[in-house]
């Protein structure tokens, strides 16, 4: 991988291990996230990418290994420490908070993130991003009213009321139909257009070719390939990882 200068790089994840009461999840992984860079984190199911996720949001703590944002190792900061330094993310499976109406879950997002928002300006950016993602209608409902899809849609919408520095997409595609795959994948161009700094965890491809500047490809908590969509998806390990040895 070619060295890039530290002003360019937003994380820095170096040699990171993590085991579980002797099950490594993750082993010896080490890739750098370029600011305004959209990356793919990729591979087949329990290949470790969400555990990976959980190490960069501070969900988990790594058992060796360090994670920096911009310079800063965050390896061992609390989850609240690394939202306040700029990393917001959305979760495999949806985490809303139930007790809250749809606008107050968004307004969350605000107040404890990256840029803290209070009072009249706090509602305006929530209606606004409530708006963006199509769920102005239903501001004042409870979460429990809205679909599979709208609850997603709500959990991104938070993630971006702190406008965050750098963004980690957990398979936030998933489960949506064509149409709303579709709006999915252009909302995500906007948020590239905009300079937003993000990792992708997805199975769908041909969002990954559309979206990704780089692909990260693991298998078994390791990585097996680093290089373009094109490049890794046409790799013969990458495929093997996929497919299995006989369908390779």
């Amino acid at each position: 991988m070619a060295e890039q200068s530290t002003d360019s790089v937003a994380l820095s994840v170096h040699d990171i291990t993590k085991n579980f009461s002797g099950l490594v999840a993750v082993q010896n992984l080490s890739f750098d996230l370029a600011v305004n860079e959209v990356l793919g984190l990729i591979g087949p199911n329990g290949s470790g990418k969400t555990t990976m996720i959980n190490l960069i949001s501070g969900a988990l703590k790594p058992s060796s290994g360090r994670i920096k944002l911009y310079g800063d190792d965050i390896a061992a900061a609390s989850a609240n420490a690394i939202a306040r330094k700029g990393v917001a993310r959305t979760f495999q499976m949806v985490r809303i908070l139930p007790s809250l109406s749809v606008l107050e879950n968004v307004a969350a997002g605000g107040i404890f993130g990256y840029t803290s928002l209070w009072g009249s300006a706090l509602d305006e950016r929530a209606r606004e991003l409530l708006e963006r993602l199509g769920l102005e209608a239903v501001g004042g409902a409870p979460v429990s009213a809205l679909t599979y899809i709208d609850q997603k849609r709500l959990e991104l919408a938070r993630a971006l009321m702190s406008d965050p520095k750098v963004l980690l997409l957990d398979e936030w595609l998933a489960g949506l139909n064509p149409t709303d795959m579709m709006a999915g994948i252009s909302l995500i161009e906007d948020l590239r257009a905009e300079g937003r700094t993000i990792i992708i965890v997805e199975h769908v491809m041909d969002a990954i070719r559309s979206l990704c500047d780089r692909c990260v490809v693991m298998n078994s908590g390791a990585k097996i390939a680093e290089g373009t969509p094109q490049d890794v998806l046409a790799d013969a390990e990458v495929i093997r990882a996929y497919l299995g040895d006989d369908d390779a």
